[in-house]
């Protein structure tokens, strides 16, 4: 898995667990040259003064203790999510400038500390918006984002990008992008707002099917290299876009594990060609399992309960 696979973002509960025969799994990830991330962020709460849907994170208030905690543990790298709801009229500048500062907050922390900062700002693909609404809307939330991590002294050659790609609504009219317009969209938008000082963009799958999400970083890719003056790295930090098929296989039948990491495995080795712009599609080629089958979940920001984040990579 080490030749596909360069981190795992964990939660807390898993950054301490062993395997059956006592091995903590940060050891185990290590051997296959594998970095530990933990998810520091504590999930979305209202934004006070801002539009209905709209949040921030929290969690800043306990930050630094806790890293220094994960690093002891041997994590190498922290994400933290924000998420933008978008309309025509959202989001709100100060639901933009509050989540910009805040990821910009933790990523200084991240940095103090010794881990890696992974900057999520996530924008939402619920709702009927265009794919050009949804690239103003990129511009906008990674340009106030990356503002930030230069107002708060963080070192940009250390930290990491981790958006959405350009893509319509999940309920705009017309139906999903093309491959070839949400890498010419995406591209556009990354060379306008992220600095050649980042070095990598992790993009994530956010309701993408598994095929979908693979051929659209392919896509990307291959459209960066043909434009040029694209110096960042366009990898993948990928949650059910790496992880339904096999959970599907092995909550079926616990006893075919030996099955579900093979599987696990070739989904990795697909996305990362995509990463390289060497994936190639051809009918039945990719792994997933589950077709057409959309991974998205209904509205990933607020909804009036304590919200967390997936997995990723």
């Amino acid at each position: 898995m080490g030749q596909y696979i360069s981190g795992v973002i964990m939660f807390k509960e898993t950054l301490y667990q062993t395997t059956k025969a006592g091995r903590p799994f940060v050891e185990v990830l290590a051997e296959q040259g594998i970095l530990a991330g933990i998810k520091v962020d504590e999930g979305l709460e209202p934004l006070a003064g801002a539009a209905d849907g709209e949040t921030h994170t929290k969690g800043l208030e306990s930050l630094e203790a806790n890293c220094r905690e994960y690093v002891r543990a041997g994590a190498k790298f922290a994400k933290w999510r924000a998420t933008l709801k978008v309309t025509d009229t959202l989001p709100s500048r100060l639901a933009v400038e509050r989540n910009a500062d805040e990821l910009a907050q933790y990523a200084r922390i991240c940095q103090n500390c010794g881990l890696v900062p992974v900057v999520e700002p996530e924008i939402l693909i619920d709702g009927n918006h265009s794919q050009e609404r949804f690239g103003q809307v990129t511009e906008q939330v990674i340009g106030a984002t990356v503002a930030a991590l230069w107002r708060h002294g963080v070192e940009l050659e250390g930290c990491l990008l981790k958006p959405q790609m350009v893509i319509p609504g999940a309920e705009a009219e017309g139906g999903k992008a093309s491959a070839a317009d949400v890498a010419r969209c995406t591209v556009a938008a990354l060379r306008r707002v992220v600095p050649p000082a980042i070095p990598g963009v992790m993009f994530l799958s956010g309701g993408q099917t598994e095929e979908e999400a693979t051929i659209n970083l392919d896509a990307v890719n291959r459209e960066a290299q043909a434009v040029g003056r694209c110096p960042w790295s366009l990898s993948f930090s990928f949650g059910r876009a790496l992880q339904a098929s096999v959970l599907k296989l092995w909550s079926s039948d616990q006893t075919r594990v030996a099955e579900a990491q093979q599987l696990a495995l070739a989904l990795a080795r697909v996305n990362s060609e995509a990463a390289l712009g060497r994936y190639t599609a051809s009918s039945g080629s990719h792994p997933s399992t589950l077709g057409s089958a959309t991974l998205h979940e209904t509205f990933r920001g607020w909804n009036g309960q304590s919200a967390g984040n997936g997995t990723a990579q």
